[in-house]
């Protein structure tokens, strides 16, 4: 008689713990209404766990990668402002407003989660709403200051966020969230839905992997390694609903060209109110 496939004696406790969450699959697509393929993107990372004799040494390296892409920016910030202050992301400032909630702009909060120098704290600033930019460089708070007096910036690491809860009628991440760590990015969501005020809205932008599948990546050739993690729309679009937040709109950039020369990802989803 021909041996089990998959003898239970042998299975490790990671491989046992990744069977029942398999069976239970069916159960947990009917409420979430996701596909199998979305939600197993999301739950295989937060299933894995590592040796107890190299916790500490992964967790080491973790913080190593966000110091070295702050600090990536730190010492650029100068050429970051002359880089990218004219380009035009319009399009994706309007996804933003045409999806909160109407009022008048200065009863509107708006959070620039990864503001940078401040080029989209100005912008909305020049439309009458109030705005609190938020950047983990030191450096890019100040430019920020000195370009837009009149808005509230804060500096905190995007992997320990503390904001306030229903604060935002609209949170902007154009840009910023693909350095967030993969194992910290649920954590990460939640935290931004909760600052979201009942029906607020967060539009992202993020370079998407185009190879089918997601990625990681800690540095570029000749540069400082810069952490970055890349989805596709359907393991992106589980993240923010796992998160309770529901899309409502997505789109390609730049504008205008094939869908194979369009990296960025640009989504927007509301706050899921019960």
């Amino acid at each position: 008689r021909a041996p089990p496939t998959e003898p239970a004696a042998s299975a490790s406790p990671r491989m046992r713990t990744w069977r029942c969450f398999r069976a239970l699959i069916p159960l947990t697509l009917v409420g979430l209404n996701i596909s199998a393929e979305a939600l197993v993107c999301q739950i295989r990372p937060l299933i894995q766990t590592r040796p107890r004799n190299v916790m500490s040494v992964s967790c080491k390296v973790e913080q190593e990668s966000v110091a070295k892409t702050l600090g990536h920016y730190s010492r650029r910030a100068e050429n970051f402002w002359e880089g990218t202050k004219d380009h035009d992301v319009s399009q994706n400032r309007e996804a933003l407003v045409r999806n909160m909630e109407p009022k008048a702009p200065q009863e509107t909060h708006i959070l620039d989660l990864g503001c940078g120098p401040g080029r989209d704290v100005l912008a909305f600033s020049k439309m009458g709403y109030t705005v609190t930019g938020l950047d983990g460089c030191p450096e890019f708070v100040k430019m920020g200051k000195a370009l837009c007096g009149s808005a509230t910036f804060l500096q905190q690491d995007l992997h320990q966020l503390d904001l306030k809860e229903d604060e935002y009628d609209g949170i902007f991440a154009n840009a910023a969230l693909f350095h967030v760590q993969r194992e910290a990015l649920p954590s990460v969501l939640q935290k931004l839905a909760s600052a979201l005020r009942p029906n607020g809205v967060l539009f992202t932008s993020n370079p998407r992997s185009m190879q089918g599948k997601d990625l990681e990546s800690f540095g570029y050739p000749g540069e400082d390694e810069r952490y970055g993690h890349y989805q596709t729309f359907e393991s992106w679009s589980a993240s923010l609903q796992l998160a309770g937040l529901e899309l409502v709109e997505h789109y390609y950039r730049p504008p205008g060209t094939p869908r194979e020369l369009q990296p960025w990802l640009a989504t927007v989803a509301r706050k899921i109110t019960k």
